[in-house]
């Protein structure tokens, strides 16, 4: 065979861009063949075409790795679903312009739409007394998990067994929520609860909320609700997912980062407050949505229905007067709590009532494509030893 068909351990090395220790890894896996150097037998040569074989097949694994990498933090869509999306800066729910259902609907409707339809009108199982504990938070938790440790898998059970125990979760997170205020819409009882007169403005505007962020696409807790479900696990067990990722200070808690935005603005002003995080190359909280760049159209909906406070309204303007970001739904949340006088978990509760619609559906959905998600991990640690 041609000296040209083999190489040194120096070039291949430089081809491959690795260690002599990979490389005679390579080698002792049977991926690359060696010989002698005929001119100095106390050198290796190294086939050409093994080297460059492997070179590709690396080259392919970081095109791979760096989309799959890119694709994990707002990048291209990595699975298939019928439920929601954001197109033209709007939200849809399976193609039905949510703002536009906000005007009319519950939260009970959209979740059936967002379930695909099911159990237009089903009568929900018996649902246990809300756990005692000190604060909501703490009661949507133990709802969920009494649930999750009790209820049967969802992997092979039926549509409508399923549609039901949807149902059911939704009504056992707002009862551990809400308490024992009785029946009815969801809205009118988190509004009864929180000292909102029951068909008042106040529970329009909750109501409007909770449609608001029912879903909102493949986001960090829908995610974990349906790697849950992929498993096979219950539809309560992949809501307690969801809540559990909702309560990371980068998602449901966001609304505490703009509280404490608005507290600086108080303090120092609002003009002062947004120049010390622009110093500073802090973000500003409540401000701005990476999949809206003209505004997130779900607080714009709400702002219309309601007047924040006026430090808020302040802060607000100058927000928009020295950067061009409007509200999002996090400030949004957050101002009509205040404006409402709701505790000061509201804006986490509602969140958490209105997702678990979300949750459940992408829950069934993914049960339904029945496929595990199993992501690869790119390995980046100390090179594997070498076995005999």
């Amino acid at each position: 065979m041609p000296q040209a068909d083999w190489i040194a351990a120096e070039e291949a090395q430089a081809r491959l861009k690795v260690r002599p220790q990979t490389l005679y890894a390579y080698v002792s896996r049977g991926r690359v063949s060696v010989r002698p150097d005929p001119g100095d037998p106390r050198r290796s040569l190294y086939r050409a075409a093994d080297i460059a074989a492997l070179a590709e097949r690396k080259s392919r694994s970081r095109k791979i790795s760096d989309v799959a990498t890119g694709a994990i933090s707002w990048g291209e869509p990595v699975l298939s679903s019928e439920i929601t999306t954001v197109s033209g800066g709007r939200l849809f729910y399976r193609g039905r312009d949510a703002i536009r259902l906000s005007e009319t609907e519950t939260l009970e409707a959209v979740a059936r739409l967002l379930r695909g339809g099911h159990g237009a009108a089903l009568k929900r199982t018996d649902r246990p007394r809300p756990p005692a504990a000190p604060g909501m938070r703490e009661r949507a938790f133990l709802a969920l998990a009494e649930r999750a440790a009790t209820d049967l898998p969802a992997r092979g059970r039926a549509a409508l067994a399923l549609a039901v125990e949807a149902a059911t979760l939704l009504d056992v997170l707002t009862d551990a929520i809400a308490g024992e205020v009785g029946g009815g819409a969801i809205h009118n009882r988190l509004a009864l609860a929180w000292g909102q007169g029951p068909g008042g403005p106040g529970a329009d505007l909750i109501r409007r909320i909770l449609v608001l962020v029912a879903d909102h696409e493949l986001n960090a807790s829908a995610f974990a609700a349906r790697v849950a479900a992929s498993t096979g696990a219950s539809l309560a067990a992949a809501a307690l997912a969801g809540l559990s990722t909702l309560s990371g200070p980068r998602h449901g808690g966001a609304t505490e980062a703009v509280r404490r935005f608005a507290a600086e603005a108080a303090e120092l002003g609002p003009r002062e407050a947004i120049a010390s995080r622009l110093t500073d190359d802090r973000a500003l909280p409540g401000f701005g949505h990476p999949l809206y760049p003209d505004g997130d159209p779900r607080a714009a909906a709400l702002l219309e229905r309601f007047t924040p406070p006026p430090q808020l309204a302040r802060l607000q303007e100058m927000v928009w007067a020295i950067t061009g970001l409007a509200p999002n739904v996090d400030f949004t949340l957050m101002a009509a709590s205040e404006a409402l006088k709701l505790p000061r978990d509201a804006p986490f509760a509602l969140f958490s009532v209105a997702r678990c619609a979300g949750w459940i559906a992408h829950a069934i959905e993914q049960g339904q494509q029945d496929r595990l998600i199993r992501p690869r991990a790119r390995y980046v640690g100390p090179e594997p030893e070498s076995l005999p």
